[in-house]
């Protein structure tokens, strides 16, 4: 519904490290999305945050920055017309 806030999830895989460099990952990327990038977020809308590796030693004003360009930059997916099964 558009009168609802915006949602963000923060996936981090184990490939990217222990749980420690996970936790750490995810944290800088709260942290980025309540001060920054939570503004550009649209209304009603959903947000899946996938994080890699370089998040561990960037800046934090870089991680801010590219988060808050991605999301109002982001092109509009239309889902298909076709609402058949896949497996037709």
């Amino acid at each position: 519904m558009p009168e609802e806030p915006a949602r963000a999830g923060f996936t981090v895989t184990k490939k990217h490290g222990n749980a420690v460099e996970r936790n750490r990952m995810r944290r800088r990327l709260k942290e980025a999305v309540r001060l920054t990038a939570g503004f550009a977020m649209r209304p009603g809308h959903d947000y899946v945050i996938v994080a890699r590796r370089d998040l561990l030693t960037a800046p934090f004003e870089r991680i801010t920055r590219s988060l808050r360009e991605r999301i109002e930059n982001k092109p509009k997916h239309k889902r298909p017309e076709q609402a058949g099964s896949r497996k037709e």
